[in-house]
């Protein structure tokens, strides 16, 4: 009873899973708890102990059993025992009257009484409670700026606000030797030898098919438009006073080789107009997503890594390994926006506003004056993620005041 604890369970991919343990580390240091990671067969083998002399890892014989099995309807949720009147959202309540462990259900579907965790009355009834288990798959570290107990801490934490996932991540992921070997192995034979490195992250989302040729002409589009990649020269000829000779490696992290394929081709059979020589590199093509395979998230961790070596990023809007990468970068990436009716999206790209991600299901629910309300517009440090914006009839569509997504 000395120490209260918050317990972390997985869920999702392994992107997904590390911006809920660097928020869950947040939390967990501004409400003095000690964190506990409950580890997986999925999750052993990638991430050395963070704290010297001591374990994060939840011990075997923990009582409560089947802790990836708890989801948004879990009678021991939060927002479930709120609904029961099993707890009461009043500050006054007896330590006594609580139960020894709740459950905190932060995934993308849950609902009104869940997201009540960001309101400053339900943080004092909380942190009378022992045990906190959790269990996420977004960043919500924007959501602790929502709760004004923890505004002057974060504040001395964090002065550049957009820093935080870049800190939390350099001190809490540190590669296994195992993962460590394919990051600088890697990294040597293809990428130190470059004069600048060009990360390109693609990630497809079934919501918005788009074929891989159209999907690489909106990427193409994106590095010229921005003269991140040098174009080719169709007649053969190279011109001598334009001539660099820089060289650039583009790393390509992606569940398909058809991208890195195709571009390795075109750099091949051409001349660049600039005399600038580039080498194409993709580690993996996984095809599927294997989140439950121990070998899978160890190459993903180390493509995240070999990402954030990279001098530029090119990200695929809204995907959390993309995050990762630019958040351990520490680098505003340039993001390729949702395309529409299987076409390139026009524009294709845009530069990020911040280096943290966004915290993609956000409450909309003004704790204070207990109504619905635009958080991103009233709360210092916290503004709306200007991720998905593309033109439709000559008209910019701003997609993210649907979404509501912060950062």
């Amino acid at each position: 009873m000395d120490c209260n604890y918050l317990v972390w369970t997985p869920f999702n991919g392994l992107g997904n899973r590390m911006l809920t343990i660097a928020s869950a580390f947040l939390y967990a240091v501004l409400t003095n708890r000690v964190l506990l990671i409950h580890q997986t067969v999925d999750m052993v083998d990638l991430f050395c102990e963070p704290f010297p002399d001591s374990t994060w890892i939840l011990p075997p014989d923990f009582p409560i059993k089947n802790l990836t099995m708890l989801y948004q309807g879990s009678e021991i949720s939060y927002g479930n025992m709120l609904k029961n009147k099993k707890i009461k959202d009043d500050v006054t309540v007896p330590s006594d009257s609580l139960p020894a462990y709740v459950y905190l259900h932060l995934e993308h579907d849950y609902q009104h009484l869940d997201k009540l965790f960001f309101c400053e009355k339900d943080q004092v009834v909380l942190q009378k409670i022992n045990w906190l288990l959790l269990q996420s798959d977004i960043y919500f570290v924007p959501g602790l700026f929502l709760v004004p107990q923890f505004e002057d801490e974060l504040r001395w934490m964090f002065p550049a606000k957009e820093t935080v996932l870049h800190h939390l991540g350099r001190y809490l992921f540190h590669p296994t030797n195992t993962v460590w070997g394919m990051i600088t192995r890697y990294h040597t034979a293809y990428l130190a030898g470059s004069d600048e490195r060009i990360g390109i992250q693609v990630r497809i989302f079934s919501r918005n098919p788009i074929s891989a040729e159209n999907y690489l002409k909106q990427i193409l589009m994106c590095t010229q438009q921005e003269s991140l990649l040098p174009e080719i020269n169709l007649n053969g000829t190279l011109n001598p006073n334009k001539s660099t000779m820089k060289s650039k490696a583009v790393l390509i992290t992606s569940l398909y080789p058809e991208y890195s394929e195709k571009l390795k081709t075109m750099y091949y059979e051409h001349t660049t107009v600039t005399g600038e020589t580039v080498s194409v590199n993709q580690p993996s093509h996984e095809v599927q997503q294997q989140t439950e395979k121990q070998f899978h998230n160890q190459k993903a961790l180390a493509e995240m890594y070999l990402l954030s070596y990279c001098d530029v990023l090119i990200t695929t809007g809204w995907s959390t390994f993309g995050y990762i990468g630019q958040g351990l970068a520490g680098l505003k990436p340039w993001i390729l926006l949702t395309p529409r009716e299987q076409k390139p999206a026009d524009p294709p790209c845009t530069r990020a506003v911040s280096m943290e991600p966004c915290f993609q299901v956000p409450p909309t629910y003004d704790c204070q004056a207990k109504r619905n309300a635009d958080l991103g517009a009233l709360v210092r440090h916290v503004t709306h993620c200007l991720i998905i914006i593309q033109r439709k009839g000559g008209k910019k569509i701003n997609h993210t005041k649907k979404k509501k997504c912060y950062k």
